[in-house]
């Protein structure tokens, strides 16, 4: 990150950090994977028919979320930065991040009784899977 210049620090490289640093956090999952992620992802848990009404809503909020993130690109992944003041760029980031809160809290409130549906076991597996680049995070 630059610190001074015609970059500052709102500017050049912040952008690009944060760009990449939302790619990350969106997990960057494509609409079109988040199906093939899923059943991956329930086939290494060993779901069972006891766990499948957990899994059912954690699956739908993966799904949201996804479909929320394929819709709901910010201005700083639009190209939109360079037109927009400082103060424009930092309720945008604001904003951003706002809608990443609340996604983050969707997925936990479906993980939360996902895991505790999970054999000790399963628990191994979700820990690894869960937050990892085949995961949901």
């Amino acid at each position: 990150m630059k610190g001074g210049g015609t970059d500052g620090m709102m500017g050049g490289d912040m952008s690009r950090m944060m760009a990449m640093m939302h790619g990350r956090m969106m997990g960057d999952m494509p609409l079109k994977h988040v199906e093939g992620r899923l059943a991956f992802l329930k086939t290494e848990l060993k779901i069972t028919a006891a766990q499948e009404p957990q899994w059912t809503k954690f699956a739908e909020v993966v799904r949201s979320n996804a479909k929320g993130a394929q819709t709901a690109k910010p201005p700083m992944m639009q190209g939109d930065m360079k037109a927009s003041t400082a103060p424009e760029r930092l309720a945008n980031y604001e904003k951003t991040f706002a809608a990443r809160l609340e996604t983050i809290r969707a997925l936990k409130a479906a993980v939360d009784p996902l895991y505790a549906s999970l054999s000790d076991d399963q628990k191994k597996v979700g820990d690894e899977l869960l937050m990892g680049p085949m995961g949901i995070m």
